[in-house]
């Protein structure tokens, strides 16, 4: 089997934090991004990087067939919650037409493997917490409906085409590769950790918490944050094992504890040593109040444990990265292998 993997949307967050890991563990990597959300500073100079889209059937085949790919790792998607749901068609298009036709395009020129990049938001609202892999999946956003989608295509294709798939379903991915500089940096930011310590570094004013009225202990959303290094790991986990069977297609990666918005708030002013404002505003639509994985399958079939298995130490993590980095990757020269 070729050691050479596709890593579509490897300039995003999670992807970078991984090509760099896949780097260190012996693969050889192939990155296709449009760098409309990624950045080509995540990345090590030397790797191979082919800017385009997933959708582009002629550059994907060519990509594939040049590098002799057999296994796909896929981030690539729009994955901001509340754009979906004001835009919802431009998430069906972008994840689910365009992961469609790239899906497609990997099988017909010899890809063995596929692991999607998936999230807890195929479970939507919790019927019960933590939430485990078999917990019905009714999504209550576009984003979460696009991913959904994306996971019975590929069971589809497993069953009609032999692909071997698994779904790797995130919760919160959070914190950063200290050792590479790899951190958050989006366009919105959306996400409550950066945007945290974005405040703390006075680059705003404060920070808004989406909902003070939640069925919680102090009425603020609950979530599960999984380090992204840690994400990164099970996914050469996965890879490692998917061409010879896995015992289940779906695996939930989180650390399996909750922490509330305001929990968080309070544990990033103690890790950073700096008043945090914030101020209580309406629920956000399409968040549901608590997600909390059981990641026990994922435990069990790989013997794996986080690495970064409590939130003060996730955060400081991110706060080491957003110190050395205030204006994120902006203007930043690119890594070395």
């Amino acid at each position: 089997m070729s050691n050479k993997i596709l890593v579509t949307g490897g300039a995003g967050y999670i992807g970078s934090v991984t090509v760099w890991a896949l780097l260190r563990s012996g693969y050889e990597v192939v990155i296709l991004d449009t760098l409309a959300k990624g950045h080509r500073q995540a990345l090590p100079e030397t790797c191979t990087f082919v800017k385009g889209d997933i959708g582009d059937t002629s550059l994907v085949r060519q990509v594939i067939r040049a590098h002799g790919i057999e296994r796909v790792i896929h981030f690539a998607a729009f994955s901001l919650v509340g754009e979906s749901v004001e835009h919802p068609l431009r998430y069906f298009q972008n994840n689910l037409v365009q992961g469609i036709r790239f899906i497609d395009t990997c099988v017909e020129n010899g890809v063995t493997s596929f692991i999607l990049s998936s999230t807890a938001a195929v479970y939507g609202d919790p019927v019960h917490i933590p939430i485990v892999e078999t917990h019905p999946l009714a999504p209550k956003n576009p984003y979460g409906f696009s991913k959904l989608g994306l996971e019975q295509v590929l069971t589809s294709y497993r069953q009609t085409h032999g692909l071997n798939v698994a779904f790797l379903r995130y919760f919160n991915a959070a914190g950063a590769d200290t050792m590479n500089g790899i951190g958050e940096d989006h366009t919105p930011e959306t996400h409550l950790i950066p945007i945290i310590f974005q405040t703390a570094l006075g680059k705003r004013e404060k920070v808004f918490v989406f909902g003070g009225d939640y069925d919680t202990p102090d009425g603020t959303a609950i979530r599960d944050y999984i380090h992204v290094s840690d994400l990164a790991q099970a996914h050469i986990k996965v890879l490692e094992r998917v061409g010879g069977g896995l015992k289940h297609l779906a695996y939930n990666l989180g650390i399996g504890k909750g922490y509330s918005v305001l929990e968080v708030l309070t544990m990033a002013r103690e890790v950073c040593g700096r008043e945090i404002p914030y101020e209580i505003t309406g629920r956000r639509t399409g968040d549901p109040p608590i997600l909390v994985a059981s990641p026990d399958r994922f435990h069990a079939e790989f013997g794996w444990e986080p690495q970064f298995g409590e939130l003060r130490d996730i955060l400081a993590s991110a706060w080491q990265w957003h110190q050395t980095h205030p204006e994120g990757y902006q203007g930043e020269a690119r890594g070395t292998a």
